[in-house]
């Protein structure tokens, strides 16, 4: 797809950060050799009511900004030069006339010039209904002048340029140009290519150590635009880093200065709003919190928001609500703006190990150690589906599709992720603690199944399953690590196993998947964070 930019817009963008800004000598100087007219105000209300109420210092201040025509400029001075002669201020008023506006007056309309020059000239000043006339009145012509200008005001957001810089950004970003996470420089232009077309992440790249033998990630995850990578820890603290580099964010001010955002007990999930400004985090000890990146302020707790401890979070689509999971066997629904509890989900009947809203909010998704996954409606809190992801006894991944889709009873392996799947509308990755990974429709029919090994190979072990799952940006690929830390690459299309390696000698705990690049991360309990990549 393509379209034009029309040249015009973006010299009207320029001049509307100018007049923000106060550059109002470049300001003069562009619009003196541009043709362009493009009048805004920080905010019409105002400017409105500034006229109105006759505070023509700040009005004529943003006049003078705008290309205005000359017979509506001639009203506002000559309005301002009456109100100044009825207040008896001859030397404002004398100001005024003096000015180019007036005097350009004098050569377009003489009869109105000389009339103005008349009153000036008085050693007192005519009353009202000479200078606004018999059918008139000053509150009127105010009125008149203030319509006259708002129609020349083109409406416009503030900061556009601005604004319209850092959305190019990040759908360069989203669309495979570039990465952000180590900031861009506008005038010089370097900044690293991204990866255009998913690839299968196995080779590790660098990896970050946390201090000490106690002190290990507990949970990680991406900003959904992809910026940094944030970890939660045992020991209660929360850190955003640099995915390429395995550093601390120090652009972060609080972060450069030791202030680190973090939680009274053990972070145990986290995860951040649509537009990545917020990032809730989930502890031990059943509270919640709500973080603004930019800052590292705490905007609310909820505690307890559980009576145990938080296992998943998941924001609604406008950040206003957050959905928990707990080892209390319950879901919650919770405010932002009240932080109390809104809904509650029961009906596991052991820990809930994930949750996530569907992409439209209608349906709460949950996992949890009952064996079970169920999925609810979001408004009455029902549970409209019970499934049990297993194999049975299916022996080839052909027959298990066709064995899949149980429904109700007790499952024996417990099920610890369920993650959406890219560019596949409600369909989503759930992982259990079996050989198998399977992928699951909104209506709780699975319709794919991943093997750990070869169906008809009998050298894993059955106590050895996965613990997590994660997929690429755009959903070709789905990786499974299982508790021999082997990580396992498969195609989504066809299931076909494309990578099987050992990642590490300790046992890997967690893993996330970028959502733009080509990038994953996976942690375990000795301190370690590995980042992967082709």
């Amino acid at each position: 797809m393509s379209f034009a930019i029309n040249s015009d817009d973006t010299l009207r963008l320029v001049i509307q950060f100018l007049r923000e800004n106060n550059l109002h000598h470049t300001l003069s100087t562009l619009q003196t050799e541009s043709p362009i007219t493009f009048n805004t105000v920080e905010n019409t209300d105002s400017f409105t009511q500034d006229i109105l109420q006759g505070r023509w210092v700040s009005v004529l201040k943003q006049v003078n900004t705008m290309k205005i025509p000359s017979d509506k400029l001639y009203n506002v001075h000559e309005l301002v030069l009456f109100e100044l002669m009825e207040q008896g201020d001859r030397d404002a008023a004398t100001m005024v006339f003096n000015n180019s506006v007036i005097q350009s007056l004098r050569r377009h309309d003489l009869d109105r010039y000389q009339k103005l020059a008349h009153l000036i000239d008085r050693t007192s000043y005519a009353d009202t209904t000479e200078m606004y006339g018999s059918s008139s009145t000053k509150d009127e012509r105010r009125k008149k002048v203030a319509e006259e200008l708002c129609a020349e005001i083109t409406n416009v957001p503030s900061s556009r340029l601005l604004t319209l810089l850092g959305q190019s950004l990040l759908w360069q970003q989203k669309t495979g140009g570039v990465q952000l996470e180590t900031g861009y420089d506008l005038f010089k232009g370097a900044m690293p290519i991204q990866t255009a077309e998913d690839a299968c992440a196995t080779n590790p790249y660098v990896s970050i150590k946390f201090p000490g033998k106690k002190t290990y990630a507990e949970c990680a995850v991406f900003a959904p635009h992809g910026q940094f990578l944030a970890t939660g820890t045992v020991d209660g603290f929360i850190e955003l880093w640099n995915y390429t580099t395995g550093k601390l964010r120090k652009d972060f001010k609080y972060q450069a200065e030791g202030t680190l955002m973090a939680m009274n007990n053990a972070v145990t999930c986290l995860n951040f709003s649509k537009d990545g400004e917020l990032l809730a985090s989930g502890s031990m000890d059943g509270s919640i919190a709500i973080w603004k990146v930019s800052n590292g302020t705490c905007l609310r707790r909820i505690s307890p928001a559980h009576s145990e401890g938080v296992a998943s979070l998941c924001f609604n689509k406008d950040g206003t609500q957050i959905l928990s999971g707990s080892y209390d066997q319950t879901i919650r629904l919770h405010g932002l703006k009240s932080g109390k509890t809104l809904k509650e989900f029961r009906g596991h009947t052991s820990f809930v190990n994930s949750v996530l809203f569907s992409k439209d909010n209608t349906r709460v998704l949950s996992a949890s150690s009952d064996g079970t996954v169920k999925i609810w409606d979001t408004k009455t809190t029902s549970s409209l589906y019970s499934v049990i992801p297993q194999m049975e006894t299916a022996t080839t991944l052909k027959t298990a599709a066709a064995a899949l889709n149980p429904i109700g009873g007790l499952g024996s392996q417990s099920v610890q992720q369920i993650i959406p799947l890219p560019k596949h509308v409600d369909q989503f990755v759930v992982c259990n603690k079996s050989d198998v990974l399977y992928i699951m429709t909104i209506r709780g029919h699975f319709i794919k199944a991943f093997t750990r090994v070869p169906p008809d190979t009998k050298t894993a072990s059955s106590n050895v399953g996965f613990v997590a799952a994660a997929t690429s940006p755009n959903g070709q690929y789905v990786y499974g690590v299982d508790e021999d830390s082997v990580l396992y690459c498969y195609q989504t299309n066809n299931g076909a196993l494309v990578h099987q390696g050992k990642v590490n000698q300790a046992e890997v705990t967690g893993m996330a998947g970028h959502p733009l690049s080509n990038v994953l991360v996976l942690y375990d309990a000795t301190g370690f964070v590995y980042f992967l990549r082709p």
